[in-house]
């Protein structure tokens, strides 16, 4: 019989990237009692690449608990190379809050994730951010996210969803952009009232999708992700049903559930809850975590083909050694292999000549792997990034297209289109403000942005 467990929510904030999803955060957090309100901004943004770029790179989860219902939260990244972590993160979800900037509106990632959101048949909730800009235009922000909502979804009751207006730095929000109440509690309330709870088949064994994979120095490694049918505990005989229906018995040394950014022991967990199991060894995200009894797999995540590809290789320059400590090509794959284990969107391959083939979802995101590597000790060299080229089934070669939306002043505009144009980019709109600036939205292929962006800087200074 299909039950909801109505002690817990769980969401996803979603948007494009600096529209103030991790900000919230912040804001939810001290709204809910979690930290006083004195602690650091951008509680999440944890790793010290993500502070230094004031970007979230890899989605995290953590919990806040509001008129004694728990809600399991995912902070997910706002860069499209990232979005393999959202994929990730959203199949752990029942909700999602779209964050959309009141000046920018919904940009090519807002459009990215939240298709992905309506494919899983998540309830959205709409906040428009950032209202106190000089060049907010909330209500035109608004139609322009509705237009989006009804040619993704096709359906007219996604103009009936709930829709706040929010100042996220300053925790507050409200019904009307010019009547903000002075605390977050409308929203908090909105989730409990508008997402619906988990739902789980009490008929069901204990069954768990490894949605996120981390390592700590005390645990071992850590399973991360959400029970979608029956309950566990410390003491049960659990068993791994990894690809290709393969059984692997796990024994765990401890289990945990988020309380806000960390988590906390349990002895006891529920269907619908987020949970951490640790210890836990030769699991992949996607694998199907059961009881030994009763084994029975689940769907495995999917996410999008990568489109870019770079190699890798140890250092052969004459200067080889100078500056790091780990050379050794065996280093760097043994490396690589344990990027693609958390990193559900990258794909590695060993080549004959003892380089590596990275594939990934942009350049962005090749060069983050390449400054965490570096900053670990690690000396390589890295070739050109590359667009990865396919066949459908008509014998036909393709090549992945991307969504371009360019917002520079009106002067530059016609350069702007004369350089996309030699690049094969296709306008499919433009529009001007009426502020001396214009937004132009392009169909390009993958091939065409690899480089453009410091040409972009240039041609708009």
């Amino acid at each position: 019989m299909i039950k909801q467990n109505k002690d817990i929510r769980n969401i996803a904030i979603i948007a494009h990237v600096d529209h103030g999803k991790t900000t919230l955060v912040d804001g939810l957090f001290k709204q809910s009692g979690l930290v006083s309100r004195d602690t650091q901004d951008r509680i999440m943004d944890s790793g010290t690449l993500e502070r230094e770029r004031g970007i979230t790179i890899s989605a995290k989860n953590c919990a806040i608990k509001w008129n004694n219902v728990k809600i399991n939260i995912i902070d997910t990244p706002g860069h499209a190379d990232f979005g393999g972590e959202v994929e990730r993160g959203l199949s752990m979800v029942d909700g999602v809050v779209l964050l959309v900037d009141a000046a920018e509106g919904p940009l090519p990632q807002t459009r990215f994730v939240l298709e992905k959101a309506l494919k899983l048949n998540l309830a959205p909730i709409i906040v428009i951010n950032k209202v106190d800009r000089q060049d907010a235009r909330s209500e035109e922000v608004l139609d322009e996210v509705y237009d989006l909502l009804l040619e993704l979804s096709n359906d007219e009751a996604m103009l009936e969803v709930p829709v706040f207006y929010a100042i996220g730095k300053n925790g507050v929000c409200g019904t009307q952009p010019d009547k903000l109440d002075d605390n977050l509690h409308q929203l908090m309330d909105c989730i409990i009232d508008y997402i619906p709870a988990p739902t789980y088949d009490d008929a069901e064994p204990f069954q768990m999708l490894v949605s996120d994979l981390s390592y700590s120095d005390f645990l071992g490694r850590l399973a991360i992700g959400k029970i979608i049918n029956g309950r566990a505990n410390m003491y049960d005989s659990l068993v791994c049903i990894q690809e290709g229906n393969v059984h692997k018995p796990l024994r765990i040394t401890k289990l945990q559930s988020y309380d806000g950014p960390t988590f906390h022991d349990a002895t006891d967990v529920a269907s619908g809850d987020i949970i951490v199991l640790a210890g836990v060894e030769n699991v992949s995200i996607g694998d199907t975590i059961c009881t030994s009894a009763y084994p029975k797999a689940l769907p495995r995540i999917s996410v999008d083909e990568p489109t870019v590809a770079m190699l890798f290789s140890k250092n052969i320059s004459p200067l080889s050694g100078k500056e790091g400590s780990i050379v050794a090509s065996a280093k760097i794959w043994e490396r690589l292999q344990k990027e693609t284990l958390r990193n559900v969107s990258i794909k590695v391959e060993k080549n004959p000549d003892d380089t590596f083939s990275v594939k990934g979802r942009g350049e962005f995101q090749m060069a983050i792997i390449v400054e965490q590597m570096r900053r670990e000790g690690f000396e390589l060299c890295v070739g050109r990034p590359r667009t990865i080229f396919k066949t459908n089934e008509k014998g036909q070669k393709t090549e992945p297209v991307e969504y371009l939306m360019i917002d520079c002043p009106e002067e530059s505009s016609g350069q702007v289109m004369d350089k996309l144009a030699k690049r094969k980019a296709l306008m499919s709109d433009i529009t001007y403000s009426g502020n001396g600036r214009g937004k132009m939205k392009f169909e390009i292929p993958a091939r065409g942005l690899i480089g453009y962006h410091y040409e972009f800087l240039t041609d708009t200074r």
